[in-house]
């Protein structure tokens, strides 16, 4: 495990509060091991790059950087689809939905990687226009470079099989998704009052029509089994720069958030809710889709066999 202290030349994200519920030192990663391949100062191909105390757009130049810049994941010429949690007719005072100042740095880093296009898109709960607008998503992504994508008809999705599956063996699936040459997701670390949290796997919801489906047929078994969906993301990253704590998913005032500067990137979404869960105070197998996708062999859920990069900002 790498840990490493960088000087911070801003601060972006609208808020400076200390994380009093959650610190450095809380258990996220005390069995992770220490050192990396050949030793604690070399590169490594990071599991997880987690990232503290700064803005969200500092945070993940910090991370992006460890993991080899974009470049590493978007090459000339290449579609992306940003898959952020757009869900809800939420301002972003009230963390329902992903930082937008997040959103829109990852598209200006896809098109500096040189991207054709950046799209991004949500199938969202609320009217998806309210939502898109409210979020502050929308006009980031707009002035970022990016296009808004349409999520909200079932004329957009393709049938798709998922035979590894134990519940959802088929779906509809966004097209945009299948057809895209990068996805990346880009999740936000809240409560949920149905699966206790919702992170990385469960944020796959939104590329999926028939959500009803989920409901009635063992939620977190269904998200679970989006592990195993014909497109998976390249790149997740876990927005916890503002979490919501309480009265998820939506949320229903700003103090249902609590501004706790974290950000964590990395391809495994088991790897990645796993962390958050421990962020969030939680033990990962106490959240039933990170436990059944475990099971599954989704991805790994166990942190003490993860390498992980942490990197601190100061100012």
């Amino acid at each position: 495990m790498k840990t490493t202290t960088l000087k911070r030349r801003r601060f972006i994200g609208g808020g400076v509060a200390a994380a009093a519920a959650i610190s450095w030192n809380n258990p996220l990663f005390a069995d992770a091991p220490t050192g990396a391949g050949d030793g604690a100062d070399g590169d490594s191909p990071w599991d997880v790059v987690a990232v503290r105390n700064g803005g969200p757009v500092e945070m993940f130049e910090a991370g992006i950087a460890a993991l080899g810049g974009m470049g590493a994941f978007v090459r000339e010429g290449q579609s992306v689809l940003v898959k952020p949690n757009i869900a809800w007719d939420q301002p972003p005072e009230i963390p329902a939905n992903t930082n937008p100042e997040l959103v829109g740095a990852i598209v200006r880093h896809c098109l500096a990687a040189g991207a054709s296009r950046v799209l991004v898109l949500d199938h969202t709960c609320h009217n998806w226009e309210r939502s898109y607008e409210n979020s502050g998503i929308a006009a980031a992504v707009t002035e970022a470079g990016g296009v808004m994508g349409h999520a909200n008809q079932e004329r957009h999705y393709r049938e798709v099989e998922l035979p590894e599956a134990r519940s959802l063996k088929t779906t509809l699936y966004h097209r945009e998704v299948l057809e895209t040459d990068v996805f990346i997701n880009v999740p936000i670390l809240k409560h949920h009052g149905g699966t206790r949290l919702t992170m990385c796997m469960k944020n796959l919801m939104g590329v999926v029509w028939d959500r009803r489906f989920f409901h009635a047929n063992s939620l977190d078994q269904c998200i679970a089994d989006l592990c195993f969906a014909p497109r998976v993301p390249d790149l997740n990253i876990l927005d916890a720069f503002r979490i919501l704590r309480r009265h998820g998913p939506q949320g229903r005032a700003e103090d249902d958030g609590e501004i706790v500067r974290y950000q964590m990137l990395g391809r495994d979404m088991v790897a990645l809710d796993s962390a958050g869960a421990r962020l969030f105070g939680m033990e990962p197998l106490e959240v039933g889709h990170i436990r059944l996708a475990a099971e599954m062999g989704g991805g790994e859920a166990d942190l003490s066999k993860l390498r992980v990069n942490r990197i601190t900002l100061e100012g």
